[in-house]
């Protein structure tokens, strides 16, 4: 299993340099370590920036769920996507609005064919707002299914 929260820095975390901004890391209100966020700015619309997480030993021909609590907060603050390195077009996951500022849990299913996934992707696309922030937290990816609520 891979556990990536930001605390202990165990994981391979690379800032992408062709984005806007960087993620930077934020302490966590309980005081227990940080999580990375991207502020909101006035005046960057559409700006992105992307944390990618760079993934060894993957076994071909099985599955894994990628689990990471994520929160939008503010007004239009603008949208999180992840996505698989094998499938760069689309986004495997996105969230653009919250119904309130609280922590979730975000996952997703990653199926490795005979080539693996060789990065997840965090990406933030800058909305309107200009207050409130994105986060991530708490990466985590384990084999097999994703487990019900």
């Amino acid at each position: 299993p891979v556990d990536c929260s930001f605390s202990r820095g165990v994981c391979d975390w690379k800032q992408d340099t062709d984005d806007d901004f960087d993620w930077n890391p934020a302490d966590q209100d309980r005081g227990d370590g940080y999580y990375m966020a991207v502020p909101a700015f006035v005046g960057h619309k559409k700006d992105i920036g992307r944390l990618k997480l760079l993934l060894t030993d993957l076994k071909p021909r099985s599955r894994y769920c990628l689990i990471f609590s994520y929160r939008l907060a503010g007004e239009r603050v603008g949208k999180l996507r992840v996505f698989l390195a094998n499938k760069k077009t689309a986004p495997v996951w996105e969230e653009n609005k919250a119904k309130d500022e609280r922590w979730r849990t975000g996952k997703v299913e990653i199926f490795q064919g005979p080539e693996t996934t060789s990065s997840i992707t965090f990406e933030s696309e800058r909305g309107k707002g200009k207050t409130g922030e994105i986060g991530v937290d708490n990466v985590i990816l384990v084999s097999g299914l994703c487990p019900e609520e």
